[in-house]
C-alpha cells in the first residue's frame, strides 16, 4: 500500500525545536521529489519546504529559511524537516508530499500524508 505518514508534531514554547518525519511505503521516496507544506488556522496551505529527487536541489520559503532544515535517510525511507527558533507563527497543521516537481501546490503531488500538528506558544 503507497502511503506517507508524518510524526513528530507536538506542542513547543517559542524558541524551540521540533524534527518532523515522513515516512513512506510502497515506494522509494529518493526518487521523488518531496514537499513539506503547512496550513495554519484560516489561512491558505504554503510550502515549507522542498526536496528535489536524490538531493540535488532544497528550497525553502523566505518565513523558514536558516531555521528550517530538510534532509533525506534513504535507507529508512524517511524525510525530515528539523525545525529551529520556532515562533507562534509557525503554528501550523504540516504535511509531506511526494511527487516530480518543486511546486507551491500540494494538490499536484501524487502522494500526500495527513499532516501532523505543530502548535508553538509564545
Amino acid at each position: 500500500q503507497v502511503q506517507l505518514v508524518e510524526s513528530g508534531g507536538d506542542l513547543v514554547q517559542t524558541g524551540g525545536s521540533l524534527r518532523l518525519s515522513c515516512a513512506a511505503s510502497g515506494f522509494t521516496l529518493a526518487d521523488h521529489t518531496i514537499g513539506w507544506f503547512r496550513q495554519a488556522p484560516g489561512k491558505e496551505r504554503e510550502g515549507v519546504s522542498c526536496l528535489t529527487t536524490s538531493g540535488l536541489n532544497i528550497y525553502y520559503s523566505d518565513s523558514v529559511k536558516g531555521r528550517f532544515t530538510i534532509s533525506g535517510d534513504g535507507a529508512k525511507n524517511t524525510v525530515y524537516l528539523q525545525m529551529n527558533s520556532l515562533k507562534p507563527e509557525d503554528t501550523a497543521v504540516y504535511y509531506c508530499a511526494a511527487g516530480r516537481l518543486c511546486n507551491g501546490y500540494m494538490n499536484t503531488y501524487p502522494y500526500r500524508g495527513r499532516g501532523t500538528q505543530v502548535t508553538v506558544s509564545s
